[in-house]
């Protein structure tokens, strides 16, 4: 399933958006007399987006896994119900 984002936001799913890689790396902070050291939150910007990155594509794959094992099974039982037996035929109880 593609993402399209509009805005930073995920766009027609109905979903909440998620957070970019590049929103992250790319955020600005308004500045303030006492504010944080900016080098140090490129670095930490880096970090999260690089983890937020891994993440995404983490999910990318499970999703396609998915995917993958929701047309097998599908396949399988497919195959299965042109034999035209019913499922208790496969498993029994009894032991055997």
């Amino acid at each position: 399933m593609a993402q399209v984002y509009r805005g930073g936001q995920l766009y027609g799913t109905g979903r909440p958006a998620r957070l970019t890689p590049h929103e992250v790396r790319t955020r600005e902070f308004d500045p303030r007399r006492r504010g944080a050291d900016p080098d140090q939150v490129r670095d930490f910007q880096a970090q999260v987006a690089d983890e937020l990155s891994d993440l995404h594509r983490q999910v990318r794959m499970l999703s396609q896994e998915n995917d993958r094992l929701k047309r097998a099974l599908r396949d399988w039982q497919t195959m299965h119900a042109r034999e035209g037996r019913p499922p208790q035929e496969y498993h029994t109880n009894d032991g055997s």
